[in-house]
């Protein structure tokens, strides 16, 4: 029995096939995959190739700018450290977390909990390490950083003689090894569960063949490994029900206050948009003058440059994302607080929903961009990048954004509607989650 994380309904799953993937039969969102293969040898082989990687990358520059003889060389580290020197501490501390720290937490946790899987006994810290690693894993930003270091490549050699230097093609190693690692780990290798006690009156839900589901109002299911109990009275939705025996994550049927937080943060990161679009992010000074530039203007530059796909990208990215990631989390809101919504609209609103939490992070490429280019334009009044109030804003919005859509509650979209009532026909039916889609119908009445 799985609860589907995106419309709440719980549902019969069904023993998964090596290379097969379980969709849920409402919504059709992924609740399941499962891996060709359960061996940990190639994430394994991935991951120290990655920490390998990222340690040498620490002591690597990542490219040298030559202005009339004078050189200045950059490194991963040289960013943050140029951007706090500029008084910007918080975009130092971000740039520095999602570029540097994080990628190496991420691939320690990962080292650790393909190590205690590895063992006859798997320890019991791991499952709880596997769902703070899910938790921490898109704060690593390895590949937007790539793409932050392409733009600002593309601006510098116009401006003198730019070096790669052995780091950029570590960087992009780091990035597809990254991804390969996450592609080949199969994380129901670490969720499939042995038995577990009991707690707080709860008892944990195996399916038996023609046993009926218990009401919904008994059940819920833990957020970070999807493993459902029920409960011997009603579950209230936000209340704490204790920890999950299984990964030692909070227990509760639907996030805590997610609208009033969501909306709160969106509301938040609007009211920063203006001024990040209307206020320079950085200015470039040259013997002595500045040229301050906007976000806009940066896309024209690149534009301008016959660059037209990283142009683009960046207007993609910086622009367009963080308004549609505003307008869809708001169009949800609004869908919720209404309380009327058809299943077609609710399944498009839902695939919305994966679709803002995946963008996100991509916004924080000119953030990167900026914090580059001030570390290596760095020749006093010969010529200087300086980052301006406009990329403190900016990174608001994205930081705001990508909360709001964390808190952000979809399966209260479909409670609103009436559609995750007590034990739904198709529930009480025996319903079992698949590929195949439902025809649209109703909510039941009260």
């Amino acid at each position: 029995m799985h609860e589907c994380a995106a419309c709440g309904l719980f549902q019969h799953v069904p023993a998964l096939k090596p290379g097969h993937v379980l969709t849920c039969a409402r919504c059709g969102e992924t609740m399941g995959r499962q891996r060709k293969t359960s061996e940990i040898g190639g994430p394994l082989a991935f991951c120290l190739s990655s920490l390998a990687l990222y340690i040498v990358l620490l002591v690597s520059p990542l490219m040298t700018l030559n202005v009339y003889g004078r050189e200045n060389m950059v490194s991963l580290m040289s960013g943050p450290v140029e951007m706090a020197r500029q008084g910007f501490g918080a975009i130092a501390i971000l740039v520095a977390l999602a570029s540097v720290l994080m990628p190496g937490i991420v691939l320690v946790c990962m080292a650790l909990i393909l190590y205690g899987a590895s063992r006859v006994e798997m320890p019991l810290w791991v499952r709880p390490l596997m769902a703070w690693y899910e938790r921490l894993r898109p704060w690593s930003m390895i590949e937007v950083y790539v793409i932050g270091v392409l733009v600002a490549y593309t601006k510098l050699v116009d401006l003198a003689l730019v070096t790669l230097q052995p780091g950029v093609f570590l960087l992009g190693a780091l990035m597809v090894l990254m991804a390969a690692m996450d592609s080949t780990f199969d994380a129901e290798m670490i969720w499939r569960h042995r038995s577990v006690a009991p707690r707080h009156g709860l008892g944990v839900y195996r399916a038996a063949a023609g046993r009926p589901m218990p009401p919904e109002k008994h059940m819920l299911s833990c957020h970070a490994c999807g493993l459902t109990f029920v409960a011997r009275s009603s579950v209230n939705d936000e209340s704490d029900m204790g920890d999950c025996p299984r990964c030692g994550q909070i227990l509760r049927r639907r996030k805590r206050n997610s609208l009033q937080a969501a909306m709160c943060f969106l509301i938040a990161a609007f009211i920063f948009y203006i001024p990040a679009n209307l206020l320079p992010v950085m200015a470039f000074v040259k013997m002595g003058h500045g040229q301050p530039s906007t976000i806009i203007s940066g896309v024209i530059q690149l534009w301008e440059a016959n660059l037209y796909f990283l142009a683009l990208l960046v207007l993609f990215a910086s622009i367009t994302v963080p308004v549609l990631k505003v307008i869809l989390l708001a169009l949800m809101m609004a869908c919720e607080c209404r309380g009327k919504a058809t299943l077609a609209s609710l399944r498009r609103l839902t695939r919305l929903y994966k679709v803002v939490v995946f963008i996100g992070r991509w916004s924080m490429i000119d953030v990167f961009m900026i914090s580059i280019l001030a570390a290596v334009v760095r020749f006093g009044f010969m010529a200087s990048v300086m980052a301006e109030l406009g990329v403190v804003f900016f990174a608001m919005v994205v930081v705001l954004t990508i909360f709001a859509a964390d808190l952000y509650d979809p399966r209260r979209m479909w409670d609103a509607a009436g559609y995750n009532q007590e034990v739904l026909d198709f529930s009480r039916k025996g319903g079992e989650a698949g590929t195949s889609e439902l025809q649209d119908m109703e909510p039941e009445k009260a």
